[in-house]
């Protein structure tokens, strides 16, 4: 072999040598490491979906699924079973090398064991999102290099143990997402969304390095560190959900770094005031749901990149502060449900969104500059005079409330131009008058038309038939004279149509016109001048009405934007009380003919809504009409029925003895008719008003219900002369807020009717007949 020839052989060596001693070896796990892997895997649930293969006869346990190893050592130093089914972490702590734990969304139960404080590798511990009961241990205060802990999602108890206060590595105190992707940049502690309590430890005070503090969706009910400016890192800081007390936190506003505060939905009180500082990243700051009082700071002013303000829900006074105009990245303002006054500044309208509802603003300046609104929301304040017309100039408003106002006028025709990115317009509760403007041609995205209780006349604009998205039309108690609209009939999406109290007239079937509201689930025609009959097919189309289905929110509902939240509202007769429904629920069905002058036999289709068992409530209101004959047997096949009116008409024979097999049947009137026989003796029945079956004479079987000495009912007034009467009684009495889950109603004005109040069926028929 030629020197040459070494030197080159020599240089091979030399190379693999070095690539040798630079590649980490093929490690392999320990076998006390492996042994407590198979320990801990023996405790794991059978999980067919989800199997772990770890066994005995596998190859190094550093490459099983979940697990990472030190290079050289071969030492488990990371584990991530992140959505594993486990039972408990007991043998876990035989890996004390570990420096990673991640087992969230793995339903662990049961309490945190002291000994994690002995993993005193650990610098991460995500155990969010399980089932875990019992105190925080005080022991994971040894874990000092501890920079990620998460134990969010939980159902923790007790008070955050000082100790927690020697972790002086943390910098990031928060709840976060279960992703583990960047764990590595991230220093994280959480204890969001337990049920821990007391005091914020003082200890605390000394993690300066913290630059996010997350705290919420907890029972802390004590007040905030008086001093708070020794967070000099803090960027984001969210108490939220708590019911945190005393005044507004001044000196957490010293720190320049901040960028997010959230304390909204806590009991603090007093003045907003600010600390002085020369420079602020402030962008978004929430303070709604507490009892903050006075004016809204002029010194709002100094935090230049605030893009979001949320106050609503507080007790401020006065009016909005000038120098909100100097803030030129906000976005988005709500202010709603305070008691703020006077003008609104034109420097709002370049906003996206503006939420000034349930205030005593009384006007506006009007846009100096082309206007940005997505939403608008200005209902229940004192605004007046007419429809603001710079609104036909936004471009891209997608929701616009203006409801209980004073605005008079018409509804200029200029709407249109802005109608085209329109998902909600609720005009509702103002003195607009005129006719409704034809303007929905392009009205494509309506979701929810609503101007009633205004002074509108004229027809139902044809051109909403375009709205092919339209879950809601309601344009009750108006002066609307038109004919039934079955062209709404076609509408694939119309859940809600009201037009109660108005001046709608004619027959509601005709003979060559389909019926059509497939997708219907409410709807009230009452105390209009409806006539003719309806055939035994009518309702025989209305298949939502009998069935529901799965919704991701149980009301409905609108998502403007991130901001924005509307729940449909509407207004009916429910057991007799005119009830406000401040939102309606996805399963409520109802039908409401009253009130008007249609005659026959009720419809044997309306029977064919057999599926009521799955429904909460079927509201069946056709009194005050002339429907003759008996009433339909069938009518017990609706077993959720729970509100049964069929008072002031002809209806003649027996009660059917099967309404009393009804159990959920709370509220029935049968007044004003021909019946005759027994009254069912079911315990519903038996519950009932006496006046809710007078004016029957031959009806007996009473005793129960009107006592001993009504065995039947005298005839105090003939049925005929109950139609021809004048006489409307309407007895107003305030009611309460109620929002139980089966009553999910809000404001209910008692409208309580006690006898056939709506207009004489003679005086109907001259009327028609002139």
């Amino acid at each position: 072999m030629t020197r040459s020839h070494c030197y080159c052989f020599s240089g091979i060596i030399i190379s693999l040598l070095i690539h040798t001693l630079a590649s980490p070896p093929l490690h392999f796990c320990l076998p006390d490491q492996r042994d407590a892997l198979l320990e801990f895997k023996d405790e794991f649930p059978i999980d067919e979906s989800n199997p772990i293969a770890w066994n005995n006869t596998s190859t190094d346990c550093c490459f099983w699924k979940g697990i990472t190893c030190n290079d050289r050592s071969g030492q488990v130093i990371s584990l991530n079973l992140f959505d594993t089914l486990l039972n408990d972490i007991f043998s876990l702590f035989r890996l004390q090398y570990l420096r990673h734990l991640n087992l969230s969304y793995s339903y662990l139960q049961g309490e945190i064991p002291s000994s994690l404080g002995n993993l005193s590798r650990l610098t991460l511990v995500d155990l969010s999102h399980n089932d875990l009961v019992g105190d925080i241990p005080a022991s994971i205060g040894n874990l000092k290099r501890l920079r990620h802990v998460n134990l969010g999602d939980n159902t923790l108890i007790g008070v955050i143990p000082s100790s927690l206060g020697n972790l002086n590595q943390l910098r990031y105190l928060s709840q976060v997402p279960s992703s583990i992707g960047n764990l590595n940049k991230l220093q994280v502690m959480s204890l969001g969304q337990n049920n821990l309590n007391g005091t914020i430890p003082i200890p605390f005070t000394n993690l300066t390095k913290l630059y996010h503090i997350s705290l919420r969706s907890n029972n802390f009910t004590s007040t905030l560190p008086s001093d708070m400016s020794g967070f000099h890192s803090l960027k984001h800081f969210d108490v939220s959900n708590n019911s945190f007390l005393g005044p507004f936190p001044k000196s957490l506003f010293s720190i320049p770094s901040l960028q997010t505060v959230s304390l909204e939905e806590n009991q603090f009180t007093g003045p907003v005031e600010f600390a002085n500082t020369s420079f602020s990243k402030l962008e978004d700051l929430f303070l709604s749901s507490n009892k903050f009082d006075g004016l809204i700071p002029e010194s709002i002013s100094k935090f230049l990149n605030l893009q979001s303000l949320y106050l609503q829900n507080n007790n401020f006074t006065g009016q909005i502060p000038r120098s909100v105009s100097k803030l030129a990245n906000l976005y988005v303002l709500d202010l709603s449900n305070n008691m703020l006054e006077g003008e609104v500044p034109s420097c709002l309208w370049r906003l996206t969104t503006v939420t000034l509802s349930r205030n005593f603003f009384s006007s506006f300046e009007n846009p100096l500059q082309e206007t940005l609104i997505q939403a608008l929301d200005l209902n229940s304040n004192s605004f007046r005079g007419p429809f603001p017309r710079w609104i036909c100039k936004t471009k891209g408003l997608s929701f616009l409330d203006l409801s209980n106002n004073l605005f008079n006028g018409s509804i200029p025709p200029c709407l249109r131009n802005s109608i085209d990115s329109l998902t909600d317009l609720i005009l509702r509760n103002n003195s607009f008058s005129g006719t409704l403007p034809d303007i929905f041609a392009n009205a494509t995205e309506l979701r929810s038309f609503d101007v009633s209780r205004s002074q509108l006349e004229g027809k139902l604009p044809k051109s909403l038939i375009n709205c092919k998205a339209l879950q809601l039309v309601n344009v009750e108690s108006n002066r609307i004279k038109d004919v039934f609209p079955s062209w709404l009939g076609s509408l694939p999406s119309l859940h809600v149509l009201i037009l109660r109290s108005n001046e709608f007239y004619g027959p509601l079937y005709h003979l060559n016109v389909s019926v059509g509201f497939q997708r219907l689930r409410v709807i009230d025609i009452s105390h209009n001048d409806f006539t003719g009959t309806l055939p035994p097919h009518w309702f025989s189309n209305w298949r939502e009405m009998t069935k529901t289905r799965e919704e991701d929110d149980p009301y409905m509902a609108d998502i403007i934007n991130d901001s924005v939240f509307y729940r449909n509202t509407m207004v009916m007769v429910i057991k007799g009380v005119e009830t406000s429904f401040e939102r309606i629920q996805q399963d409520f069905r109802a039908i409401d003919f009253s009130g008007n002058m249609i005659y026959g036999e009720i419809p044997e289709s309306l029977c064919y809504l057999k599926e009521l068992h799955l429904l909460n409530f079927l509201n069946i209101i056709i009194s005050g009409n002339g429907f003759t004959r008996g009433i339909p047997q069938s009518l017990a096949n609706l077993t959720k029925l729970e509100t049964l009116d069929l008072s002031c008409n002809k209806l003649s024979g027996q009660i059917p003895q099967s309404l009393g097999e009804l159990s959920s049947l709370s509220y029935m009137n049968f007044s004003s008719n021909f019946l005759e026989g027994p009254v069912p003796r079911g315990t519903q029945f038996q519950r009932q008003s006496c006046s809710s079956f007078s004016n029957n004479p031959r009806l007996f079987g009473l005793e129960e219900i009107c006592g001993k000495n009504h065995g039947s009912l005298p005839a105090t007034q003939q049925p005929e002369e109950v139609l021809d009467s004048e006489e409307q009684l309407f007895n107003w009495v305030a009611a309460a807020i109620a929002y139980g889950p089966g009553l999910f109603c809000g404001l209910v004005i008692g409208h309580i009717f006690t006898s056939c109040y709506h207009k004489s069926w003679s005086k109907k028929t001259q009327s028609h007949h002139k």
